[in-house]
């Protein structure tokens, strides 16, 4: 996209309604979904010609890795897809108890859709980052093709971070980057190349950019009976999202539990630096490194445990941001779509059907 560096650059048009909408508007503008818009995590929105594409968690109905929705309007949404018929064999080998990967991020970059995506175990990092490649959204181009090109970064159990979710961001000077973490000592950044979408030899540093660190009392830890390796809960934070806007780079994160239903406790916080490599601050001042993070998206009656978000930057200038949130009576999971109004230099979007 021309997302904030990194998501899009085929967003060229966007419906004269929604235009004078999404600009003016004072409050944010949640979307009423229907059609195939349940069962998705961590979605990752992209635009390529007239249509939406989401990216999300899992396999596919039918089989396949990462299940695609597409729209034309953000509010019909129906299935169109998936990236992987299988599991890439070189995961299998390195991971072989791995049933699903996790976290795509889409961007289109130095002409090329990138799909940046995780494989892991739930509670564990032992984990990796990869990335794959399309010409095109289209999947009725003669040009649609995924091309997976393999391992980018990978964690270790030796390891005090988690190669999961990953983002991809260009910052001012068109240096290349990719976020990532999930709990242990929280979100970390690398240098990549900017041509290849690889690690980049010249700046090997692991960047430190938010983290939960330990309470002086922490509650005692619940095991859950269906994930027992879990990490500590106090650890919990996870898929980072940067973009910029205004002068300053804005680091989007999910604290507390996803998964469990009507028992996640998932919220979007968000914090700010003038570097892209941070330090990030919430609104007052807290660093984000110390538990910083100003609340974005909590709970309400209707949905719980909103989080997994991804950004879009469109063309007309207005911004959207797609998560998960999880229906309070049955805990399925299901998208959720809202503008975002920018106010005193910090965003704010909706969770809606209070």
């Amino acid at each position: 996209m021309v997302r904030w560096f990194g998501r899009l650059a085929s967003d060229i048009l966007f419906p004269a309604l929604l235009l004078g909408t999404a600009i003016s508007a004072q409050t944010p503008r949640v979307y009423q979904l229907e059609g195939d818009y349940l069962f998705t995590h961590d979605p990752s929105i992209a635009k390529d010609g007239a249509t939406y594409y989401v990216f999300a968690t899992g396999k596919a109905l039918g089989g396949g890795q990462f299940p695609v929705r597409c729209s034309e309007d953000l509010e019909h949404w129906r299935m169109c897809g998936h990236v992987f018929d299988a599991i890439p064999q070189w995961i299998r080998e390195r991971s072989p108890a791995t049933t699903e990967l996790w976290a795509p991020d889409v961007s289109f970059e130095h002409g090329e859709y990138r799909l940046y995506y995780a494989y892991s175990l739930f509670g564990k990092n032992t984990s990796g980052i990869a990335l794959a490649t399309n010409k095109t959204l289209d999947a009725k181009s003669p040009d649609y093709q995924w091309v997976d090109h393999g391992l980018v970064l990978e964690s270790k159990a030796s390891d005090d971070f988690n190669a999961i979710d990953p983002n991809y961001i260009e910052d001012a000077q068109h240096r290349a980057w990719l976020c990532f973490g999930s709990f242990w000592s929280g979100i970390k950044m690398r240098a990549l190349d900017a041509q290849t979408g690889m690690l980049t030899k010249s700046d090997e540093n692991l960047y430190s950019l938010a983290a939960r660190p330990k309470p002086e009392h922490p509650a005692p830890q619940k095991v859950d009976p269906e994930h027992p390796t879990l990490p500590p809960n106090w650890q919990a934070i996870e898929a980072p999202f940067i973009v910029s806007h205004g002068g300053y780079y804005y680091l989007f994160v999910s604290w507390d539990l996803c998964c469990r239903g009507v028992r996640s406790t998932y919220r979007t916080m968000v914090g700010r630096s003038k570097s892209v490599t941070g330090p990030y601050v919430d609104k007052a001042g807290t660093p984000m490194m110390q538990d910083g993070g100003t609340l974005l998206l909590g709970p309400n009656k209707r949905w719980l445990g909103p989080g997994g978000e991804s950004l879009l930057h469109q063309a007309d200038g207005s911004d959207l941001i797609v998560f998960h949130a999880y229906d309070a009576t049955s805990g399925r999971p299901a998208l959720q779509i809202s503008s975002i109004v920018w106010r005193d230099g910090w965003p704010i979007a909706a969770l809606g059907d209070e």
